[in-house]
């Protein structure tokens, strides 16, 4: 195998983190700065107040403005630590591509951000915004395309990461 064939999934696993990395940043960059556009999101689909309206659903609401802040500013530390991590991630896997070593720290510490936004997006907002809280049912509050964007973009780094090649052979010590 030759040298650059050898490195392209690193460098390939490198360049994708580091556009997750960027992509997190600006998301928690944007609610940090603009609090109140998606606070009004969080606030309704946890109010439900746009969907079907069901009795059989209705009960999961929260109404409760503090609990529904709460739970925004929860999302939005998640967010900036998992832009954190994967900016971490980012830069060990330049060094590793400098080095020829650390693969494997850039690796698990870039599966740990990924992770995490998998769980913020797909668990989070796919699972429990979408469907706990009928996010579907609403044509105004409804961010599951959103949603299902970035659990694709950070599943497809996810599996790039993995990939046999992305740990590239290490330099002898």
């Amino acid at each position: 195998m030759n040298v650059s064939s050898s490195r392209a999934l690193p460098v390939a696993a490198a360049a994708l983190t580091g556009t997750v990395a960027l992509y997190m940043a600006l998301v928690a960059f944007g609610n940090i700065t603009d609090f109140g556009t998606n606070q009004q999101f969080v606030r309704h689909v946890l109010a439900m107040d746009t969907t079907f309206k069901d009795d059989d659903l209705m009960w999961r609401a929260v109404e409760s403005t503090a609990l529904q802040d709460a739970a925004y500013v929860a999302i939005i530390v998640w967010e900036t630590v998992a832009a954190l991590v994967l900016i971490v991630a980012t830069v060990l896997w330049a060094k590793a591509l400098r080095h020829r070593a650390g693969h494997r720290s850039a690796r698990r510490l870039g599966t740990a951000g990924l992770l995490m936004v998998l769980l913020l997006f797909g668990a989070g907002f796919i699972g429990v915004g979408g469907e706990w809280f009928a996010m579907w049912q609403s044509e105004d509050w409804n961010g599951l395309d959103a949603a299902t964007r970035v659990v694709t973009l950070a599943g497809l780094v996810l599996i790039v990461t993995h990939l046999p090649g992305a740990q590239a052979e290490e330099k002898p010590r």
